[in-house]
Order: structure tokens, then C-alpha cells, then sequence
């Protein structure tokens, strides 16, 4: 009867007081939650529940399955112990990293609320992504080192292992040392305040917006919702683009090659009315001015603006497509054209002069052989 009542009480009591006392924890974290609603981090804490039972049951269970009395228990005690705490250093790692978790995620939380400032708000998500990684990879690394270190055998080896670590670390700092300078990279970008999570860029010709910022890559959301996954050293070794920097608000252009006769004014007046029109512009600013000349064409630039990346976008497509349509309608003498007319050439006599013929004898038509081999232009 004592075989069957220990094990009982020794597994039957781990339970309930875990049970117990993650309920307990759970009510007094709705509590503070309901007291406290400046804060989500009581809320958050509540996630952290499930690893502290495990965390707790395996401790109870560790410190007391020696009690059972069972023959497969007592062959296979040093085999259960190792299991048991196994599971207990796995379970406290992952509390860990929960709770570091939830201090982060609430820390961001209360700092995004109370600024109104975008571009901080972005900064600091992508620093606290970053710690929250740095974290998480310290974490789990000491946690594998620690159940490792509970066999015998890699106890025995860890003497050889630091006597021999000056070797292995320079073996491995050159091995690695695309890996380190991308992780140093990623501290860099996240603490330097160069690209943040959310940030519009333009790298290798492509426009994108930044997804995700992890140790070692970046990853940018393009306009066609393709991902594109770039090494974060090199967005700390190359030049590239960055719309978000110093603030959303953004001026964006838009070009059109005419011709000289194009109504500079009425496509000004045009302007303003499509730009009212448009939702998109955020009524900062607008102009259209002639910004150059060839012998062909004008060029004409039209300025707008607008609050993201986005809506600048979104204008200048806008006031592209009307402006063009609206010329197309009114105004078509106004877009370019090849002239085909044939070309002027000058007196017979001046001709000859010019080109040094010695012989003008007259062609069918009356008119001189040479004159009728003089270059023409177009299909006239």
C-alpha cells in the first residue's frame, strides 16, 4: 500500500501545488492588471505562467522523487535526476527569456504611447528587437552550456576544452568573421539610429520598406510585396537610401519633356487643381517651373509634397497621369514631336561654292545633279 501512496503523493502533490500556485500568481497579476492601466507589463506577465509551472513542477519533482520507493525508480535514479534537471534548466531558460520578453514588449509599449514622434517610436522598437535577440541567444546559450556541463563526461573534457579556447577562438574569429562583422553591423544599425523597422529605403534600385532587423540580416518589404533579405554590413559599408530619415514629411518631382510651345502658365493653373483634388497631398507645398531647355524639348519640373513615403508616391503618379491626359486633350500641340519637313537648302550658285563641285550639270528636273544629291532630312 506504501508503494502506491507515495508515488501518489510525491506526483499527485507536485501537481497540485503547482496548480495551486499558478493560479494564485494568475489572480494576483489580474489584479494589478485591473489597478495599473498605464502599464500592459501585469498583462504581459500573465504569458509567463505556463513556464513558471513547469518550472516549479520539476523543481518539486526533482527534489522529491527520491522519496518514491519503487524498484524501476531506484535502478534508475541517477537517469531520472538527469532528465529532471534537463527539463528544469530548459523550463528556467525559457521563464527567462519570457519575462525578458514581456519587460521589453511593455517598455516599448508604454514609450510608443506617450510619443508622438514616428520616427523615435521606429528607433526604438528596432533597438529593443535587437536586445530582446541579444537576450534570447545569451539565454539559450547558457542553458545548453549548463546541460552540458551536467553529464560527467563534459565536465571531464571542459578542462582540455579551456586550455585549448586562445586556439579555438582565433580558428574561429577567422572562420566567422562574415557572421561577426554582420552581428557587430546589426548593433551598429540598431544603436546608431541609421535604419529602423518601418523605415522607406531604396537599396540595389529597389524600393522597399524595412520588415525585420535581426543579427545578422535585414529584411525589405518591396512595393510588389516581394521580400528582399540583405546582410545587415551592408547597409554600414554601402550608401543607399533612406526616406524616413529626419522625419516622414517628404517632396517628391515629377518631369515632363514638351515642347516649346507648351502652356507653361495653364499647366500651372492645372496643377493646383489636381493637387486640390488629390487626397494624398498634404497642402505643404507645390510649384512648376521650366528647369531646362534643348534644341527639341523643354523640360518642365512640378514639385509636390506630401506626409510618407507613401502619399508621395501615390501624388506623383496622380499628377503625372492627369497632367499628361490633360495636355493629351487640350493642349496637344504641346507634347513632343519629330519634325519630317524636308530641309532648306541654299542657291544653286552658294551650293556649288560650299561644297566645291566643279561640274553642275542639271539633273532631269531642271534642277543642278549636285543639288539633287544634297542630304535630306526626314521623309519629305
Amino acid at each position: 500500500m506504501e508503494n502506491v501512496l507515495r508515488p501518489l503523493l510525491v506526483v499527485g502533490g507536485s501537481l497540485v501545488i503547482t496548480l495551486l500556485v499558478g493560479w494564485l500568481v494568475d489572480l494576483l497579476l489580474r489584479r494589478a492588471d485591473s489597478r495599473h492601466h498605464e502599464t500592459p507589463v501585469w498583462g504581459l506577465l500573465r504569458l509567463c505562467r505556463l513556464p513558471l509551472q513547469v518550472v516549479l513542477c520539476t523543481a518539486l519533482l526533482r527534489a522529491s522523487f527520491g522519496q518514491i520507493r519503487l524498484d524501476l525508480v531506484r535502478e534508475h535514479r541517477a537517469g531520472i535526476g538527469q532528465v529532471l534537471t534537463l527539463v528544469l534548466i530548459a523550463a528556467s531558460a525559457w521563464l527567462v527569456i519570457r519575462v525578458a520578453a514581456t519587460i521589453v514588449q511593455s517598455s516599448y509599449a508604454r514609450y510608443a504611447t506617450g510619443t508622438r514622434d514616428p520616427a523615435r517610436v521606429r528607433r526604438v522598437r528596432t533597438q529593443v528587437t535587437l536586445i530582446q535577440r541579444v537576450v534570447t541567444a545569451v539565454v539559450a546559450t547558457v542553458a545548453i552550456a549548463a546541460m552540458l556541463l551536467t553529464f560527467p563526461a563534459m565536465r571531464a573534457v571542459g578542462t582540455s576544452m579551456l586550455a585549448s579556447a586562445g586556439v579555438l577562438g582565433i580558428v574561429a574569429g577567422v572562420a566567422a568573421q562574415s557572421t561577426l562583422g554582420n552581428l557587430f553591423a546589426g548593433f551598429q544599425i540598431a544603436f546608431g539610429d541609421m535604419v529602423r523597422i518601418g523605415d522607406t529605403v531604396v537599396v540595389d534600385g529597389e524600393w522597399g520598406t524595412v520588415e525585420e532587423i535581426t543579427l545578422t540580416f535585414l529584411a525589405v518589404r518591396t512595393w510588389d510585396e516581394r521580400r528582399i533579405t540583405m546582410p545587415v554590413s551592408y547597409f554600414t559599408s554601402k550608401p543607399f537610401e533612406n526616406w524616413s530619415r529626419g522625419g516622414v514629411q517628404m517632396t517628391g518631382t515629377v518631369f515632363f519633356q514638351l515642347d516649346h510651345s507648351a502652356p507653361v502658365a495653364a499647366m500651372r493653373d492645372r496643377l493646383r487643381d489636381v493637387l486640390g483634388e488629390c487626397a494624398a497631398w498634404d497642402g505643404r507645398d507645390w510649384s512648376l517651373a521650366v528647369t531646362d531647355t534643348t534644341p527639341t524639348t523643354i523640360e518642365v519640373r512640378a514639385v509636390v509634397t506630401a506626409k510618407d513615403a507613401d502619399d508621395i508616391w501615390t501624388v506623383r503618379c496622380a499628377v503625372r497621369e492627369q497632367m499628361i491626359g490633360w495636355l493629351r486633350d487640350n493642349h496637344p500641340y504641346a507634347l513632343p514631336r519629330v519634325v519630317t519637313s524636308p530641309a532648306a537648302l541654299p542657291p544653286g550658285d552658294h551650293w556649288r561654292e560650299l561644297t566645291g563641285a566643279e561640274s553642275m550639270s542639271p539633273s532631269a528636273n531642271g534642277r543642278p545633279a549636285d543639288l539633287d544629291k544634297a542630304p535630306r532630312t526626314g521623309r519629305g
